[in-house]
């Protein structure tokens, strides 16, 4: 899917993505994590083409990302912000239908296909009965459904998701995080997401990226990365780590 060669990002005098080489295989979830101002949000927006690396290249399928045209690469890439725009006046299927603008274009004709695509979208994220609802009139956690109906309907092969779950209660964040990890199994489809909740992270993701000042301090599965050394190379806070008492699997806590 991505592949990094010694990116870094740099803004004024500040680094705030140190040089970074990376590896990341199509259709697994990737978590990014760490703690604040370590560089999570400015790498994801590098990978989304919102603000190019200011040394190194970042490739997707092989391929440099700035070789691209706007719409070879929104075909390919799906990004959400960490605050998405404002949604007056539409309703969940209008803003939905938004994800085919990529394939059909601002002049194009809305086709049997597209209108396909936006009822599989519905369909796998539950709101056909939220069709006609206005977006604003909707709970946090129905609107980021709809923001992912959107991305699905864009029929793309890599989502970037930014603090997905930043405003929503534990009950939404885990309603969100178990979709989008069952729609990356059906559809094959990468995922990189940032969270903040570490265990979060190692429930919902195959492997994580933990950042600190820049600087990524290490890349694995749950149970290298829930280690007690790590965490605090991580968050610079004593943890420790337990089983959880069903399914067996690490869980962390602050000390």
């Amino acid at each position: 899917m991505f592949e990094l060669d010694s990116v870094s990002f740099r803004a004024g005098e500040r680094v705030i993505v140190k040089p970074l080489t990376l590896a990341l295989p199509q259709g697994r979830i990737y978590g990014l994590v760490g703690s604040n101002g370590s560089g999570k949000s400015t790498l994801i927006k590098v990978l989304a083409r919102q603000q190019p690396a200011t040394a190194g290249a970042v490739s997707l399928l092989g391929r440099k990302l700035p070789d691209f045209t706007d719409r070879e690469f929104a075909r390919l890439v799906a990004y959400m912000p960490q605050f998405t725009p404002p949604t007056d006046s539409l309703t969940v299927r209008e803003l939905v239908s938004l994800g085919r603008f990529p394939w059909h274009g601002a002049l194009g004709r809305f086709s049997e296909e597209d209108a396909s695509k936006v009822d599989e979208a519905l369909g796998q994220t539950d709101l056909h009965s939220f069709a006609l609802r206005m977006v604003d009139s909707l709970s946090g956690g129905e609107r980021q459904r709809v923001w992912l109906a959107m991305m699905l309907a864009q029929d793309t092969r890599c989502l970037l998701l930014d603090e997905p779950t930043s405003a929503l209660d534990v009950a939404h964040q885990v309603e969100i995080l178990s979709l989008v990890r069952r729609l990356s199994r059906e559809r094959g489809i990468g995922v990189i997401i940032v969270l903040h909740d570490i265990n979060m992270a190692a429930r919902y993701c195959d492997e994580i990226i933990a950042l600190r000042d820049g600087r990524m301090v290490v890349y694995g599965t749950q149970a290298e990365i829930l280690d007690e050394a790590i965490l605090d190379r991580i968050y610079g806070l004593p943890m420790g780590i337990l089983p959880h008492p069903v399914t067996g699997a690490p869980i962390s806590y602050i000390l």
